[in-house]
């Protein structure tokens, strides 16, 4: 069997475009103010956004 290749539902890379560090900076202020939340402290989904954060910063760095 051929492997296909379809657009749909395809997806562009979060660090690629003209506007990839305003789009980073805005989802990592997103991240961590989620993370910070009260209602999220403590659990689970908080640290996946501490996570998230983490991963985005470190993305940041590397486009600087």
């Amino acid at each position: 069997m051929e492997n296909q290749y379809c657009k749909v539902g395809s997806t562009t890379h979060i660090a690629s475009g003209s506007q990839a560090s305003t789009r980073l900076v805005s989802y990592y202020q997103t991240f961590v103010n989620m993370a910070e939340d009260t209602r999220y402290s403590g659990t689970q989904l908080g640290e996946f956004f501490e996570r998230k954060a983490k991963i985005l910063k470190k993305a940041m760095e590397e486009l600087a």
